[in-house]
């Protein structure tokens, strides 16, 4: 985690200096070829300028905000340095392009082929300034894994010759083996036995020990229902897992990420790019505040309905399990009478006597769910994703379907598709069922998803088919 933090942190401090040295440059230039037409005398008069100024301290924090929506900074190691390349380029092509119409459109040359040449001028400087850098760094990057001063540890799950052909294969290119777990007593172990780490029922004193940063499954047997068995178990440690792309050519869904010559299937891996992931983010973000502001005299009105109809407090807080497996505290208007749960966790039913009368017709349009966009804004909750769970019911879930430990890998959101498929559950199994709808989204996520989702809950409040 400090190495991926430093990474970053060299790249945005790089993007800042060069995008600041840019609008230096670029503004020399506009000066020769527009400056006289507003009446400047003197470069030194120009750079100066309220209209320049304004543009150096605003344009370098653009820039870094067109290059965290880009995905650029989520993944700072293992770069291509090809498509470091091309994706720089689109970047800074895009960026230039928005920032030529908003900021350098409105200057008045002396003739019209001066904004092809201020166009032109500046994506030239400002791709070549900041791919430089980039490039340094990343290379960098690459040599630090090699000397494995940076190298991700790797925990193998198998021991023998598959295992051991995998880990010559990712030791040579810079990764760190911390070990191996043999599969069961009667596969025979090909490693060296001093490399065994110890058994899968300890798996999580071994990850803990070694900080491990991923799972890598190489398994010799051919039983796709023991296979399958290993890979759920490691859903709860919440790291990435990547298995032989031979064996698992059935999960269709998922992405293949070949190192090399080694094909491997990261299974707990979304649809979902690095752009999309960080559009989400900040439409979460942004759509959270407009919401609590707009939506303010509604929630005056909610808490006094509330505060008429029962005695108690107006909102209701609950521990739920988020991303990446963290607790967190949920927000809602409540519901049900004080005191409805004294006897231990229990569900909602439709017909639940513990709903008051107003927490049903909240219910019915989805009202209680309203302060979660707090949730939202405070990066607990996204608008969309899957429905958080208590740890009491995940327990019980997992029994049955050990994969819900993926869901985990996304923000939960106030609205899902299990939600708008399925709607509320009364029991565990009504859970697991509406859980079918979740991995569905899980692995189809994308933005065009999100919108249609979040269609469909506008719809189901405005109709009232809430329960």
């Amino acid at each position: 985690m400090v190495k991926k933090k430093v990474q970053i942190s060299k790249y945005v401090i790089s993007d800042f200096i060069t995008a600041s040295a840019v609008w230096i440059l670029f503004n020399i230039l506009r000066y020769h070829e527009i400056a006289s037409y507003f009446g400047y005398s003197s470069l030194k008069s120009y750079l100066l300028s309220s209209m320049v100024l304004e543009g150096q301290l605003i344009v370098p924090f653009y820039w870094i905000f067109i290059y965290y929506l880009s995905g650029y900074y989520n993944k700072p190691f293992g770069k291509s340095r090809i498509i470091e390349f091309f994706t720089t380029f689109l970047t800074v092509l895009i960026g230039v392009t928005i920032l030529f119409f908003i900021m350098i459109l409105n200057d008045l040359p002396r003739s019209f082929h001066i904004y092809y040449e201020l166009y032109f001028s500046l994506l030239a400087i400002q791709f070549i300034l900041t791919y430089l850098p980039r490039l340094i760094i990343t290379q960098s990057g690459i040599n630090k894994v090699k000397r494995r001063e940076w190298a991700s540890n790797v925990l193998i799950i198998g021991a023998g010759e598959k295992a051991l052909g995998i880990s010559k294969k990712l030791y040579d290119l810079g990764y760190s083996i911390s070990g191996f777990i043999p599969e069961n007593e009667s596969t025979g172990i090909k490693v060296d036995k001093n490399r065994i780490a110890g058994e899968l029922n300890n798996l999580s004193v071994i990850i803990a020990d070694k900080r491990v940063d991923e799972l890598v499954v190489a398994l010799e047997c051919q039983d796709t229902d023991q296979l399958m068995t290993v890979l759920y178990s490691l859903y709860r440690y919440k790291l990435p897992v990547k298995i032989s792309a031979d064996k698992f050519s059935m999960l269709s869904k998922t992405t293949i990420k070949t190192i090399r010559d080694i094909p491997l299937v990261d299974v707990t891996d979304n649809n979902l790019s690095e752009v999309e992931r960080n559009i989400k983010f900040v439409m979460d973000k942004i759509v959270s505040i407009i919401a609590l502001i707009l939506l303010s005299p509604l929630f005056l009105y909610i808490a006094f309905r509330i505060k008429m109809d029962s005695s108690g407090s107006v909102f209701f807080t609950q521990e739920r399990i988020g991303y990446m497996g963290k607790p967190f505290k949920i927000y809602k208007f409540r519901t049900m009478k004080t005191g409805s749960e004294k006897n231990g966790p229990l569900l909602s039913s439709k017909n639940d006597d513990r709903v008051t009368t107003f927490g049903r017709v909240m219910r019915k349009y989805r009202l209680d769910e309203l302060p979660q966009f707090w949730n939202v804004l405070k990066g607990d909750m996204s608008l969309v994703g899957p429905r958080p769970e208590r740890k009491y019911f995940i327990d019980q879930i997992v029994k049955k379907a050990p994969y819900y430990y993926l869901l985990h890998n996304v923000r939960p959101g106030i609205t899902s598709m299990g939600m708008v498929k399925y709607g509320y559950a009364g029991d565990v199994d009504g859970m697991v069922k509406r859980l079918g709808y979740d991995m569905i989204y899980y692995e189809n996520m994308s933005l065009i998803l999100d919108i249609t989702i979040l269609i469909y809950t506008v719809k189901t409040v405005i109709t009232g088919k809430g329960i």
